[in-house]
């Protein structure tokens, strides 16, 4: 069912607007859903959302952890923030981001992990940085890192697509070390709430869009559904821990040697007056 009386509008629209349009949804349903105004079409309104999804979630992942990284900078301290789990992760995204290139998917179902995987490496380098490590270890770490991540795109397709189904538990598994390092802590850290929550309704978004734009590709699509429960899991802890733990151990120990050293010179202050 068309809106005839919007075709004065979509039959003239100026090329800026169509032809990014047309890129985006194809010819076909920019047709049905634009130019003949046809918004009840199922399958290129369910085509055209995926898109909207998929290039929302993109332009999300390119900013989704720099407040993480900003939290990190601010507050000089990676506390809270498990190496393990964050390495495991960016891992996950350069394989998952190496096999959707080559099976030739649309950027828009998966052009975040780029974006992620790159935040990933920030975030790696700070956990390093702010803990006991030489700074030639540190290098050699993040360009052994670089240089694997680079050598995935070299990868057979079939080859590619055996990391990708072993990856899925990979991807899983490098939520479980944050989750019980939170569980453990009885707080999230250095956690962002705004990227926790993002990356769930992110993976949320991506189930869509696997189902309507990658032709069912199974491994992906259960890489996304465990993806977001666990996901799930962490937003939960981030809501019963909010507010509490916000002094780390290393705080503590600082605060301690303050107020001791305050008490000192008050009995000092107090002898001399004696």
């Amino acid at each position: 069912m068309a809106l005839t009386f919007l075709h004065p509008i979509t039959h003239n629209l100026p090329f800026f607007i169509r032809e990014p349009a047309t890129a985006i949804i194809g010819e076909k349903c920019y047709n049905t859903l634009i130019y003949d105004a046809d918004i009840f079409d199922a399958d290129c309104l369910r085509f055209a959302l995926s898109k909207a999804l998929g290039l929302g979630i993109v332009l999300g992942g390119a900013i989704l952890k720099l407040p993480q990284i900003a939290i990190i900078l601010r507050g000089r301290s990676a506390r809270g923030l498990d190496f393990t789990a964050h390495g495991l992760e960016t891992v996950a995204y350069s394989v998952s981001l190496a096999y959707a290139a080559q099976r030739g998917y649309a950027f828009s179902t998966y052009g975040e992990n780029a974006f992620l995987a790159a935040q990933n490496v920030v975030i790696l380098f700070l956990i390093l940085y702010y803990r006991p490590v030489s700074p030639r270890a540190l290098a050699l770490y993040v360009l052994a890192l670089l240089l694997a991540g680079a050598a995935l795109f070299a990868a057979p397709l079939p080859l590619l697509a055996t990391l990708f189904n072993l990856s899925i538990p990979l991807s899983l598994s490098s939520k479980v070390p944050q989750i019980l390092a939170n569980h453990r802590a009885r707080s999230t850290g250095q956690l962002s709430a705004f990227a926790v929550f993002n990356q769930l309704g992110g993976c949320l978004a991506r189930v869509f869009t696997s189902v309507t734009e990658a032709g069912g590709d199974t491994a992906l699509l259960l890489s996304f559904v465990g993806a977001a429960v666990l996901n799930c899991v962490i937003a939960w802890q981030m809501v019963k821990y909010w507010g509490q733990g916000q002094v780390g151990p290393e705080d503590g120990v600082e605060l301690e040697s303050v107020s001791l050293g305050s008490e000192s010179s008050k009995r000092n202050s107090l002898r001399k007056q004696d």
